[in-house]
């Protein structure tokens, strides 16, 4: 995908308010940027922003460029919501498109299930919460998945600053352009590539950002079908339905079931 660097930085505002982010929220903002365009290009801010940039998308959290999304009914979801209808039905559009490239790629590249579903799940809550999205996205996924993946999601956030020439992952050139060539991350995400670069499991966080750099093709349209038995095979569906289930997580899906319920 191209990004226009001038572009890209005037949907995050004035000199100042670029200024005043912290590279990782710039690197936030790139990311959420680039998915957006798998809807439509993003327009001009229409009006001052009302909603926090870190809300998820589904409860109307802002794009880079300040335009909210328009919010409009959801569907009604089954009594037992499975992983599947929280995709469908709860995923918008281009986040779920986002996912589902990312997994696409990695299962025609021949990856283990384990990691096609943790290429699947890897920024799902982006719906729900952005900033560290990758803290986020283990824990909601945690009690469901086998350990690796959700350790995977966890530390990829943090993977994708720091390139690995063995697998062909070089830094971005597109951080490069945005974030200045002497960009150096923040002591906690360094801390976390330092502790995932000598785990067992490295390899696994480390193709989720592999598959995610051709995750970007606009007009590219993916189904959930192929998924669905790796889901079945990986994915431990309580048959309370997400969200009923008592797990520790269970709010965070119910949330996501009812993003309109006041309190």
């Amino acid at each position: 995908m191209h990004i226009d660097r001038r572009a890209f930085l005037a949907t995050l505002g004035s000199a100042a308010v670029v200024e005043a982010m912290s590279p990782e929220a710039r690197a936030d903002a790139l990311e959420h940027y680039m998915i957006a365009q798998l809807d439509k290009p993003a327009a001009p801010p229409a009006q001052p922003l009302v909603v926090r940039r870190g809300a998820g998308a589904l409860f109307g959290g802002p794009s880079p460029s300040g335009q909210r999304p328009e919010l409009t009914a959801l569907a009604a979801m089954p009594e037992r919501p499975t992983l599947v209808d929280f995709i469908r039905f709860r995923g918008t559009p281009g986040i779920g498109n986002h996912i589902l490239q990312s997994a696409n790629d990695a299962l025609r590249k021949g990856e283990s299930e384990e990691t096609v579903l943790a290429c699947l799940l890897h920024d799902f809550v982006l719906n729900l919460m952005k900033p560290d999205h990758g803290w986020w996205g283990a824990q909601l996924m945690e009690p469901y998945v086998p350990e690796k993946v959700s350790w995977a999601i966890r530390h990829h956030q943090a993977l994708r600053f720091y390139p690995d020439p063995s697998v062909g992952y070089e830094y971005p050139e597109l951080y490069v352009r945005i974030f200045g060539k002497d960009y150096v991350p923040a002591p906690y995400i360094k801390a976390s590539y330092e502790y995932a670069r000598k785990h067992k499991w490295y390899m696994e966080a480390r193709m989720i950002t592999v598959h995610d750099l051709y995750a970007f093709e606009p007009g590219m349209k993916v189904a959930i079908d192929p998924f669905v038995d790796i889901i079945g095979r990986h994915f431990k569906q309580p048959k309370e339905g997400l969200g009923f289930d008592g797990s520790p997580v269970a709010h965070m899906w119910r949330t996501l079931n009812y993003p309109d319920n006041p309190l």
